[in-house]
């Protein structure tokens, strides 16, 4: 199931990435926005990478008919906190990043008395699952108590430590002394899991299921499991917002397009994505597709909101901020007014049901199947015709790749699992079930 292109995506990816445009400031008369988007960071596309590669910003902008003619400086950054600092020092009018990093854009900005706020939401997984723990493919590493005394790279203050904290917390492990945390840019920390000099690498899409896409990495926990809400979403400067309103309308029906446009259309959408980031498009899709581990809608929902209240003890442990004012830092009103009674639809909208996948080789469109087991049997009966099969984990409903799931017979029952953890605990429960390899799960299926 691998891509022709996959060496040099890898390559682009690892890669450092640099702001594209500088440090421009927004034009004096208003006639240039400046948006800081980060391309890899794929769950923030609908306001930055796809929705850069649709137009649909500037042809918005072309509609006000202001008497202005219009520029974005898109900027594209590989993590959030240069997003914030340009923010703040008046540089970035609207900027696109995960939950913790907003929680710090907050804080940054009401300390230097540059307020931001969050305007809408990109993607998001209510139970947590756009984050993962993985260790090397041929690591023995079998369950989080394993990582006890190891090396865990992580990126601290992302949503990704969080994640880490919040897991090890959980199986009774001190993560400021019962491991020892590397604090690394994802790209490195992904070296270093290929080096051997990190055991274990907890991080945000699109890295893990990255390194399981090249062979480089297995699952060890997934996000979902802590059934905590994560999400990526647009901030704002405030004084951006009071003096041109109608600009920030302009963005937020741009990225309500671009999200209109990617649930219409996963696999062109992952394709667009792919080209303009050099990341595999079964990557891609793993994360956006059209069952995959993350939704798409602008609406600020009231679960993402309780969870970034949640989110503040972590970062205040972490002393990386204080106490942050959520419901101050939380504005949707300018989402409200762009899209109307839509806005109010999206917020009351639920997740789709998983769905098991399989991506045929030169199709346009996916297949979907009812469970697992009818995935496999397409899969085996057309097995070099295939780019990538995907089924949901059977207790998180996680999205993964069929061949890099852990899977379980249960009776006639074949069932996926993202980490051995969950698999194990699942064959413990129920007698007679038994963990079995991909192999096995076709030639039972078949």
């Amino acid at each position: 199931m691998k891509h022709t292109a996959l060496a040099a995506a890898s390559a682009l990816l690892l890669a450092p990435l640099t702001a594209c445009g500088g440090n421009a400031a927004a034009g004096g008369d208003g006639s240039t926005v400046t948006v800081g988007y980060q391309s890899k960071t794929i769950n923030t596309v609908t306001a930055g990478t796809l929705l850069r590669s649709l137009g649909y910003f500037e042809k918005q902008l072309n509609s006000l008919h202001d008497g202005k003619t219009y520029k974005v400086d898109w900027q594209d950054y590989a993590t959030g906190a240069p997003i914030t600092a340009q923010m703040t020092a008046g540089k970035i009018d609207i900027g696109s990043m995960g939950d913790f990093p907003l929680l710090i854009n907050a804080a940054r900005g009401k300390q230097l008395g540059k307020p931001t706020h969050l305007v809408s939401v990109t993607g998001y997984n209510l139970r947590g699952g756009l984050n993962t723990i993985v260790t090397a493919s041929d690591s023995q590493i079998t369950s989080l108590t394993d990582l006890k005394g190891k090396k865990v790279s992580t990126s601290v203050g992302s949503a990704a430590d969080g994640t880490l904290v919040r897991a090890l917390q959980r199986a009774g492990i001190d993560p400021n002394d019962g491991i020892e945390k590397l604090n690394q840019q994802p790209a490195v920390g992904a070296s270093a899991l290929s080096a051997g000099s990190a055991d274990a690498l907890s991080q945000f899409v699109a890295w893990p299921g990255l390194l399981a896409f090249q062979g480089k990495a297995k699952a060890l926990y997934d996000g979902a499991q802590l059934n905590l809400p994560t999400f990526h979403g647009v901030t704002a400067r405030e004084d951006f917002a009071k003096q041109r309103p109608a600009v920030l309308e302009a963005f937020l029906k741009a990225q309500a397009e671009a999200t209109d446009y990617l649930n219409a259309h996963p696999v062109a959408a992952a394709e667009k994505v792919a080209k303009a980031t050099g990341l595999p498009a079964e990557v891609v899709y793993l994360y956006n597709g059209a069952h995959g581990i993350s939704t798409f809608d602008p609406a600020v929902k009231p679960q993402l909101v309780s969870a970034l209240k949640q989110d503040v003890s972590v970062l205040k442990a972490a002393k990386l901020t204080g106490d942050v004012d959520v419901d101050s830092f939380v504005d949707d009103q300018y989402a409200k007014k762009a899209l109307g009674a839509s806005y109010t639809k999206q917020l009351a909208a639920t997740p789709s049901a998983p769905a098991s996948e399989a991506w045929p080789k030169g199709a346009e469109e996916t297949k979907a199947f009812k469970s697992p087991a009818q995935l496999l049997g397409y899969v085996a009966a057309h097995r070099d015709g295939i780019r990538a099969a995907y089924v949901p984990d059977a207790t998180t409903d996680t999205l993964w790749f069929a061949d890099k799931a852990v899977w379980v017979a249960d009776g006639e029952k074949l069932l996926p699992f993202v980490a051995p953890a969950t698999a194990q605990a699942y064959v413990s429960a129920h007698g007679g079930a038994r963990v079995i390899t991909y192999a096995d799960a076709l030639e039972r299926a078949a």
